[in-house]
């Protein structure tokens, strides 16, 4: 067995003779599938912090705290429940970025190890479905504010039948374009945007302070419910936290490819998510608590807020929710989508392709509907979403950590027929795996005293795949060996040069 990938610290790369091999296959590879190059492995941990800033300083983070107020909790509760569900979230992202930092391979390529070289189309396209909702709604968000700044800056705008739906449509086509751009640009973004969001909104937590009779008079309303009542909001309110980054969870290969280390990642990741998405949070929630002083009501909408101030303020603001919408949704939405029709058809489908079949894809999943109310929001929206992806976090963490001691074999995850084609491309016991993680989610539907289980649907539905996958997979041919692995594997020292 020849020596097809070389270790240097804590990536592996393909050998030149082995990306010859790979290449030829054009069904299974193009420049944005390959594994990346040791030069590629660039972003430092400070990037992966500054990515996480701007993705968790957003509207749907803002909305979702904001609401936990209008359910009728107190900021201390709220801001707890975010955080939470943040560092739970995390532990299952911290470990789905290994293999994208040590092997440098996108989401759909990362699939295939756990649901064969067909299969992997299965959680691929779940998850772009899911990241085309998230783009919908984030693309509704940033659509009300262009049309509140039109509105204030031209006189005859409201005026117009459709003023809301053509601004939607402007915003929505603004953020295709610059997706288009691929990956290094999504990475430019996010180290500009995320200082002008920290500062737009520390903005907005001292005007609210100031007119709410400052924090202690902000903070002071009482919690709404207690005991039980409180209990049967706090539970699916940590699940709708979760949810609100199972698809990252999923596809944060996507962006750990290219870190240098595992442990500037790492640490990047760990200083940053839980602690922004707290402290983001507690913003929307003083806020939205101040709304309830000085207007009368929980305006857990951000642009419900927005059309109340003068006109300059409200361009401002309108700027600021705009570029906040278009980095949460090239960041985080485009990404996975693209990725996955692409692995579609590699030949044809490139990563513009991709960006452009998500941005139509999210116009039919109706974002003006998801956002009509919070309970469709946080309940049917994120419920359904991390019931939806739980089963595929646990199948990937079992199979990388558990079945295969991260070790695998990066040529064949291109080669046809290979080590990982399983049955006719098909892992079928990924696809049993999945199906009794949702069986053990939908038990709860049918069965009232299991109600549970439908609720904390992510959580659920992330075990029974785990545990289902990993019983399954015992005796797996595909599995390498300590023996076989060390011969396909080469080991560099990044000083000396010498194996």
């Amino acid at each position: 067995m020849a020596t097809t990938q070389i270790v240097e610290g804590d990536v592996i790369v393909l050998t030149d003779q082995a990306v010859q091999v790979a290449s030829s296959n054009q069904s299974m590879w193009n420049d944005d599938l390959r594994p990346c190059t040791k030069e590629e492995h660039s972003w430092s941990g400070t990037k992966f912090a500054l990515l996480w800033i701007s993705m968790t300083i957003c509207l749907p983070i803002y909305s979702a705290a904001s609401g936990m107020i209008a359910l009728g909790m107190n900021w201390w509760e709220a801001v707890l429940t975010v955080f939470l569900g943040s560092c739970i979230v995390l532990v299952p992202i911290l470990l789905m970025s290994h293999a994208g930092t040590k092997f440098g391979i996108p989401y759909p390529v990362f699939a295939r190890l756990w649901f064969g070289t067909k299969g992997a189309h299965i959680p691929a396209m779940a998850r772009a479905i899911i990241g085309a909702g998230w783009f919908g709604i984030n693309s509704w968000f940033g659509g009300q504010a262009l049309d509140t700044i039109l509105g204030r800056v031209i006189h005859s705008w409201s005026s117009m039948g459709a003023h809301l739906i053509i601004s939607f449509v402007i915003f929505w086509l603004i953020n295709v374009l610059i997706a288009m751009r691929g990956p290094q640009a999504i990475g430019k973004l996010t180290a500009y945007s995320a200082p002008v969001f920290v500062v737009g909104f520390l903005a907005l937590l001292i005007w609210a302070a100031s007119n709410a009779g400052g924090f202690a008079h902000m903070l002071s309303a009482p919690a709404k419910i207690h005991g039980a009542q409180f209990w049967k909001i706090f539970y699916p309110s940590v699940i709708g936290v979760i949810a609100l980054w199972a698809t990252m969870a999923l596809n944060i290969p996507d962006y750990t490819r290219y870190a240098k280390t595992q442990k500037g990642q790492t640490l990047g990741q760990v200083f940053s998510m839980p602690l922004i998405m707290a402290i983001f949070s507690f913003v929307g929630i003083a806020v939205t608590s101040a709304t309830v002083i000085i207007y009368g009501q929980a305006l857990w909408n951000p642009i419900d807020l927005i059309v109340k101030f003068p006109t300059p303020i409200v361009i401002i603001a309108g700027t600021i929710v705009i570029l906040s919408s278009v980095t949460i949704n090239v960041s985080a939405n485009v990404m996975a989508p693209a990725r996955a029709f692409e692995n579609l058809w590699p030949r044809r489908i490139t990563f513009a392709v991709g960006a452009v079949i998500t941005g139509l894809l999210a116009l039919f999943m109706q974002p003006w509907y998801v956002l009509a109310n919070f309970s469709n929001y946080i309940f049917n929206w994120l419920g359904i979403l991390g019931i939806l992806l739980g089963p595929f976090d646990g199948i990937a963490i079992a199979d990388y950590w558990l079945v295969r001691s991260c070790k695998l074999d990066l040529l064949q995850l291109y080669t046809v027929n290979g080590r990982y084609d399983y049955a006719n491309g098909f892992n079928v016991r990924a696809i049993y795996a999945l199906l009794i993680g949702w069986l053990i989610v939908i038990m709860g539907l049918i069965v009232p005293d299991l109600h549970f289980l439908w609720s904390g649907g992510w959580l659920f539905g992330l075990l029974g795949g785990f545990f289902g996958y990993w019983l399954l997979m015992k005796g797996e041919k595909s599995i390498l060996s300590d023996e076989e692995y060390s011969q396909i594997t080469k080991q560099i020292d990044q000083e000396t040069g010498i194996s």
